[in-house]
């Protein structure tokens, strides 16, 4: 089965893109708006799958390395990378 892949960014300029419509599979209520995508869903499939492997393994690189067949310091390289990313993705307050 594929699963469909949510657009994060245009296909014609590359821009990211932002939700405009939102509907109840219930009850067919739809509403409209220009929104922003959160910032985790602006990140890679890869760079997703990453951060909820962090978060299962509570945090530990070290498990994170076994699991992935990493040493621990490429996968601290990765992390830092991601919250580098992340940090620049986040709306300025």
């Amino acid at each position: 089965m594929i699963v469909p892949k949510l657009p994060v960014s245009c296909p014609s300029c590359a821009a990211s893109l932002q939700v405009s419509q939102l509907s109840c599979p219930k009850c067919q209520t739809q509403v409209s708006g220009n929104y922003p995508l959160p910032t985790l869903l602006r990140l890679t499939a890869e760079e997703q799958h990453f951060i909820l492997q962090f978060f299962i393994a509570s945090g530990s690189l070290k498990q994170m390395a076994t699991q992935m067949g990493n040493s621990y310091p490429t996968v601290r390289n990765k992390l830092d990378d991601l919250i580098e990313k992340v940090k620049d993705l986040m709306p300025e307050e």
